[in-house]
């Protein structure tokens, strides 16, 4: 290990993410805008999981479900669209650019020849077939402002046209075009999600034209996401700079390069921060609770994850797939994991009862009352169940 090579060990990490994540009391955020700002990227493959993110890290609560929607979609402060891994994420509007052109471009050219190509076995018509829906679909999406697919569909019939897709396989099944082909616009950068056709907990959407963006150098563009990224969960190691990205270890090291990243020594060996953070940071905090959601980009940050949880948790708090569901936290660790029944009780569980005393009880319980307060009348399952989260919820 080199002179430069400062140890941060589990305790300065844990109080990083505190205040980086806007988790400690002192550190909470005013707006749904600071706390995506904060985070880099909420997770949006579970509608719920935006709101249920932000409210848990915001001062005052109380106006999450307004002011988050009037972040998505009055002000577009803030955007829903495809990013890292092929998932859905809630990115602050300014760094749209930056994941189409890092992490959008690769996916996306994979996902259109795949269209193209089933579509071709299946006989449908060509290339240029498509490309002239897509112009007159997104005319029309551009003219109603937000749509769903049906309404677009009576502006450009072609988009109802179906195909069989892996015809005599055990997955066959009929594709409609404007569900393949406007997941592949999402993908493109040229489509994202609008307003939910029911509540804040719809996963059903209406899709508008994107924002406008300027194009980048894809290595341009991968050393600023991973700046980004870095300054707000580093350190990190390499397999969890690959792991959330979804790049190849070799964009990864070309970024680490780019922005003069710090090598740092971790318990789990080599990590990095961005230039200027090697140093320890202010703390400690003080004593802190927190209930947050299924997929909460928190509890996903890190590939490596034995510094906030403890690798006997993980079969009752991670579905079959790896995806975490609600998680109850004290001091940086996950403790435990929480659901909502079908009252609207909040209930919770200990799992990790050794190390967490009365104090984090009580503390637990306050936030758990502080959930219910701003959740009001509506009810929130996970998109992903997982054990403690079924049971709790029965």
């Amino acid at each position: 290990m080199g002179d430069e090579e400062r140890y941060i060990g589990v305790a300065e990490r844990r109080t990083r993410l505190a205040l980086r994540h806007r988790l400690a009391g002192a550190a909470r955020a005013g707006s749904p805008e600071e706390v995506a700002g904060s985070l880099v990227a909420l997770h949006g493959s579970d509608p719920a999981t935006v709101y249920l993110a932000v409210g848990s890290r915001l001062a005052d609560p109380a106006g999450t479900v307004p002011e988050t929607g009037r972040a998505l979609y009055e002000d577009r402060a803030l955007v829903r669209m495809h990013g890292m891994r092929h998932t859905v994420f809630v990115f602050p509007t300014e760094l749209t650019a930056v994941v189409h052109a890092s992490t959008g471009l690769v996916v996306a050219a994979r996902e259109r020849a795949a269209l193209l190509k089933a579509m071709a076995t299946a006989g449908a018509p060509d290339a240029a077939w498509l490309k002239e829906v897509e112009a007159s679909a997104l005319a029309a999406l551009a003219r109603r402002g937000q749509a769903t697919a049906t309404e677009l569909a009576a502006d450009e019939p072609r988009l109802r046209e179906q195909f069989v897709y892996a015809a005599g396989k055990s997955y066959e099944g009929v594709h409609t075009v404007s569900t393949r082909l406007l997941k592949v616009l999402g993908v493109e950068g040229k489509v994202v999600r609008g307003r939910p056709l029911g509540s804040w907990t719809s996963g059903q959407f209406r899709w508008a034209v994107s924002p406008a963006h300027p194009e980048l150098d894809a290595a341009e563009a991968q050393a600023l996401l991973l700046e980004r990224w870095l300054a707000a969960c580093g350190p990190a190691t390499e397999a969890d700079l690959k792991w959330w990205t979804g790049w190849k270890v070799t964009d990864v090291r070309r970024a680490l390069a780019a922005i003069g990243a710090l090598r740092v020594s971790l318990d789990e060996g080599v990590g990095y921060v961005v230039e200027g953070d090697a140093g320890p940071v202010a703390g400690p905090v003080e004593p802190w609770a927190a209930l947050l959601p299924a997929l909460d980009p928190t509890a996903m940050g890190w590939q490596q994850r034995d510094w906030y949880l403890a690798p006997e948790l993980r079969p009752a708090l991670f579905d079959y797939s790896g995806n975490v569901g609600p998680t109850v936290w004290w001091n940086g660790r996950v403790v435990g994991g929480w659901a909502q029944r079908a009252d609207g009780e909040i209930v919770w569980r200990l799992l990790d009862t050794e190390r967490v005393g009365r104090d984090a009880e009580a503390a637990i319980a306050v936030e758990a009352e502080r959930l219910r307060g701003w959740v009001g009348p509506a009810r929130v399952t996970p998109r992903f169940r997982t054990p403690v989260e079924k049971e709790l919820s029965a």
